[in-house]
């Protein structure tokens, strides 16, 4: 199972935000691509590579477009922490674990 946290979440809205200034069309794709992708992780939880900025096993992540979806793998659920744009630097305190 896949969980999103609240702070993902206003990731997420932020992009399709960012992104629907200038086409709300892509915007709507790239929010949908994301969510598709992290239900994948939902299946395969140790999928993704773990974060270098973060070395923990169990915090990964996988790219979608520009963007990197950060989860928590524990056991068979996922728990994405936060969605990040590729070129943003990875600070620890912008990943909140649950």
């Amino acid at each position: 199972m896949v969980v999103w946290s609240d702070p993902a979440k206003a990731d997420l809205r932020a992009i399709h935000d960012f992104i629907a200034r200038d086409s709300k069309f892509y915007a709507g794709k790239v929010v949908q691509d994301i969510i598709e992708k992290s239900r994948a992780v939902g299946t395969l939880p140790r999928a993704g590579r773990v974060v270098p900025e973060l070395g923990e096993q169990d915090i990964r992540e996988i790219g979608a477009h520009t963007y990197r979806i950060i989860y928590e793998a524990r056991g068979a659920d996922c728990y994405v922490l936060a969605v990040l744009h590729k070129r943003r630097d990875l600070q620890p305190e912008l990943v909140e674990r649950r």
